[in-house]
């Protein structure tokens, strides 16, 4: 994210974060009313996961709450992106509200301005609950949802944290200390690799455009931490990509099972639960099958810790999402109360405690009674703190990221199997270059 995004970003937060305070002084003064839009219908299109479902499963409780019905869909993930790309480039959107992956769509949404700027809304006392509470939010998150031009345009839902998992019982059978760099992260990795005892010290994404998060992983470590500059410069063949690229594919290479270059998170998780890998860097939403009993072989006995830092920098990846309302909306004040309620402090506690992914909200994580009866560890939560404070964009943001992971990805893929990573990165900046300035000239 470029200096100039931060800024606007964090001048917009500044206002909202004075927000709850007036919000909770004049909202009792002109009472703020729950039932206000009640007979209105709000139409949701949501992305098919475990939050979805559970925001769905509630329903009636929102309902209840508003005297406001609302349809919900939810669609996988791909399909998802290009209904709604579709229909908003239409004009004439479906729906009122929308789940959107900013580190996919963020900049084709902010472009276009398909969804509204709810800056406005949230310092409407008479449209925002009392007990909102903007500041609930991470600065990160609300940085996140927030455009290059300073418009806040999505309401910040869930964010993936990239996580470091680790074998216990491995790394006790030889005394290995758990790492805080990526390089003493390759040297314990390499210890712990046994190919005749089907054991190995790293499990991670190979396949093609998915490698790419991973990748990213290294790079944010780097002098440099970006792949695409604030001014739209590819990044992706210079030194620093380079050299991440290298110790990227080098710790695939001598520490990870064999045939990984087609390992997506799904043969990850399978190599990790069946206690075949000591260390494994992916999303946060994997630690409820690792701690399945029935599922995992490593349940009780997985560790958590934030990414490890680089030569430069100590960041994790972030991705998340967030949910936007439809500038065409004909019900934008029921699809506010809509957002304020899924997105509110019950829906992300309970994201937290199913294991259903790490809230944008700060309150769960302080929530003693949820942590204390759930079934991962203390050190679950405070990885995901301690993430939150490192946590920066693992994807450009840019319109063809699809584009750029393939395109990268394949030069990743080639150098795990012993490719030469300049010529590869070389090959494939040259080879993205133009879609990325044609989609700057088209959005």
């Amino acid at each position: 994210m470029s200096d100039f995004t931060r800024r606007a970003a964090l001048r917009g937060a500044a206002g909202l974060l004075a927000a709850p305070a007036l919000v909770e002084k004049v909202g009792a003064q002109q009472a703020f009313d729950w039932k206000r839009f009640k007979g209105q219908r709000v139409e949701a299109s949501l992305t098919a996961n475990p939050r979805s479902a559970l925001l769905m499963q509630h329903g009636k409780e929102f309902e209840e709450l508003t005297g406001i019905r609302i349809g919900a869909e939810s669609i996988p993930e791909q399909q998802h992106r290009q209904k709604f790309a579709i229909e908003f480039a239409s004009g004439r959107p479906s729906f009122d509200v929308v789940g959107i992956s900013l580190h996919v769509s963020k900049r084709q949404v902010g472009r276009a301005k398909w969804t509204t700027d709810i800056r406005p809304l949230i310092q409407d006392a008479t449209l925002t609950a009392p007990d909102f509470d903007f500041g609930d939010y991470g600065e990160g998150t609300i940085t996140y949802s927030t455009q290059s031009d300073g418009r806040m345009d999505t309401l910040p839902e869930f964010t993936d944290y990239f996580i470091m998992y680790y074998n216990k019982d491995m790394l006790a059978a030889k005394n290995i200390a758990v790492p805080k760099t990526f390089d003493e992260l390759y040297t314990a990795a390499k210890a712990l690799t046994d190919p005749s005892k089907q054991q190995y010290g790293f499990v991670g994404r190979g396949l093609r455009n998915a490698n790419v998060t991973l990748w990213a992983s290294f790079l944010l470590g780097t002098q440099q931490r970006d792949s695409v500059s604030p001014e739209m410069k590819l990044l992706t063949d210079t030194p620093d990509a380079i050299a991440a690229t290298e110790a990227y594919a080098k710790i695939m290479r001598e520490c990870g099972p064999p045939g990984n270059v087609g390992f997506n998170w799904n043969e990850c998780q399978t190599t990790f639960m069946q206690g075949r890998a000591a260390f494994w860097i992916d999303g946060v939403g994997f630690a409820a099958p690792l701690e399945d009993p029935k599922r995992s072989r490593v349940a009780g006995k997985v560790g958590y810790a934030v990414s490890p830092a680089g030569s430069a920098h100590h960041h994790c990846c972030l991705f998340g999402t967030a949910f936007g309302i439809s500038e065409q909306s004909k019900v934008r004040g029921a699809a506010w109360y809509y957002l304020q309620w899924a997105s509110g402090k019950q829906n992300q506690l309970r994201y937290l405690t199913s294991g259903a992914g790490a809230p944008a909200r700060t309150s769960p994580f302080r929530n003693e009674e949820a942590i204390a009866s759930s079934p991962f560890p203390r050190e679950f939560f405070t990885t995901l703190v301690e993430s939150g404070k490192i946590a920066r964009p693992g994807l450009p943001e840019i319109v063809p990221v699809t584009e750029f992971r393939d395109t990268l990805g394949t030069a990743l893929t080639n150098c795990i199997g012993g490719a030469d990573a300049a010529t590869e990165l070389k090959r494939a900046t040259d080879a993205f270059r133009p879609v990325l300035e044609q989609s700057e000239k088209t959005g």
